[in-house]
């Protein structure tokens, strides 16, 4: 993190002018190209969503506006350069968590600095916002960690992203992903094959995030030796887990039981992690989910942190976060 901060200084420097106007200066083309992104893809979305106008001129990046505006955008390049320098790219999802880190916390006095930074061995993945950072404390600092909320939150993936970090740097010996295996609003009939290949399409998501922060074949290589499990959350029962990291993911399709099961098999030296979204339950009856009641019940218990994300939170494609709120919103007019 200090060499990242360091490179970042060494690399941009702000200037402000008597006319309001930013500037910033690049002395490496390479990173003011990533930053820009082909065709200034990224400083278009930018001034999209900003409603500002920026330009690129030689090795210098400008933005006049208000003190408000120009400190919002200077913040956003900042973030932009850290996210290149660590991974090496930027994607769409960035630029505008570039702006909605700030937009949340431009009130608050606190540091500007990505925190809580989780590398595996493909990526390195960044919290982005305020809530993802509280998540990633808690399953650091927490034994029980049961987190809520809409989809493309980061719920299971940085979940999966702290577990097999811990895995690698041997601080547990074993990580388990677990769901249940419920079908999301239609049936899918009779599955062939062995029990892993009936219970593969339930737990395919989870796979997924494994392959994004680490290599297929290892991976597989992982799971053969026994070091990572994917398992229904039927199988759960009756066992105690030492020196593990198990996740629950779409918990929101557990019963009461189920999730009172799954909590306490934890043994010494584990996590668990429930993760679920109550938008989107698939029980035939939606009140046995048992999620929502978890979290008043154990909300007092200082070894249990529990995170409630919402659309501001959401990580995927831009239009993920517009979906959630057009349903939240049709659901509180309902």
């Amino acid at each position: 993190m200090k060499n990242t901060i360091q490179n970042i200084k060494s690399n941009i420097k702000v200037v402000y002018s008597d006319n309001d106007t930013l500037s910033i200066i690049f002395n490496s083309n390479e990173l003011l190209s990533g930053v820009v992104g082909e065709f200034n893809s990224n400083i278009k979305e930018l001034e999209n969503i900003t409603q500002t106008s920026i330009y690129t001129r030689g090795n210098s990046i400008s933005v006049k506006g208000s003190s408000k505006k120009n400190e919002l955008i200077k913040n956003a390049i900042t973030f932009l350069s850290e996210q290149f320098l660590i991974n090496g790219s930027i994607e769409k999802k960035d630029v505008h968590s570039s702006i909605t880190k700030f937009m949340i916390s431009e009130n608050k006095t606190k540091s500007n600095k990505i925190d809580y930074i989780i590398k595996t061995p493909k990526k390195s993945v960044i919290p982005r916002s305020e809530k993802q950072k509280n998540y990633v404390r808690a399953l650091n600092e927490k034994d029980i960690i049961i987190s809520a909320g809409p989809a493309g939150t980061g719920k299971t993936f940085l979940a999966v992203a702290v577990a097999l970090t811990m895995l690698l740097e041997k601080k547990i010996e074993r990580i388990i992903l677990s769901r249940p295996a419920v079908e999301a609003g239609e049936r899918l009939g009779f599955l062939p094959g062995d029990m892993r290949e009936k219970v593969d399409p339930y737990l395919r998501p989870l796979y997924d995030s494994l392959y994004d922060l680490l290599d297929y074949e290892k991976i597989q290589k992982k799971i053969e030796i026994g070091d990572i499990e994917i398992a229904p959350l039927a199988f759960m029962r009756g066992r105690t887990l030492k020196n593990s990291f198990a996740i629950l993911d779409e918990a929101q399709n557990a019963t009461d039981t189920q999730i009172k099961m799954f909590l306490t098999r934890i043994g010494e030296n584990s996590k668990i992690v429930i993760n679920g979204d109550p938008s989107q339950i698939d029980l035939p009856n939606k009140s046995l989910s048992g999620l929502e009641r978890s979290k008043k019940i154990l909300r007092d218990i200082n070894e249990i942190s529990t995170v409630n994300f919402d659309h501001e939170d959401v990580v995927r494609h831009p239009l993920v976060s517009k979906i959630v709120r057009a349903y939240n919103k049709d659901k509180d007019n309902g």
